[in-house]
């Protein structure tokens, strides 16, 4: 068998981007991007995502987060539009959830936004109680049994 050369192997390279966890600055939107929330993952580094301005588009992750940062559906996402194709768009950055609520409390997300949820415009707040199925027996009814 061969000699280890490298410096460790698959694990070493999974803990490498601890450091991500710490506090960052706040990024804002520029001129030629978007904000946008994530509808769902296309597979192939791709997903699809409702921008701000009611559009739809088809987003590229860039290389530089493609397999360290991981996007799900219900994510917001900053995106750098595109000149010459307005239905697609690359992704620059992922907003924490942290992140997200700050931009949301600065106004640059619009308030019809839902954040931290699975998938965009899911659940309303009616049907959330919903899921609270049982049944309650009164001292007498136990007895019974």
């Amino acid at each position: 068998m061969p000699k280890n050369k490298g410096k460790g192997g698959k694990n070493r390279k999974r803990g490498k981007n601890e450091a991500d966890d710490e506090k960052r600055e706040l990024v804002f939107k520029e001129d030629g991007q978007e904000y946008a929330q994530v509808l769902r993952m296309l597979g192939n580094g791709r997903c699809e995502a409702m921008c701000i301005d009611a559009t739809k588009r088809l987003c590229h992750i860039r290389g530089k987060m493609h397999k360290k940062v991981w996007i799900a559906a219900g994510d917001i996402i900053l995106v750098g539009l595109r000149d010459y194709q307005d239905d697609k768009a690359d992704v620059i950055l992922k907003y924490m959830p942290d992140e997200a609520r700050l931009l949301k409390a600065y106004g640059e997300l619009p308030d019809s936004m839902r954040l931290n949820e699975g998938i965009a415009g899911g659940l309303d707040e009616e049907d959330e109680g919903a899921g609270d199925d049982y049944i309650e027996f009164e001292d007498e009814d136990i007895d019974k049994i």
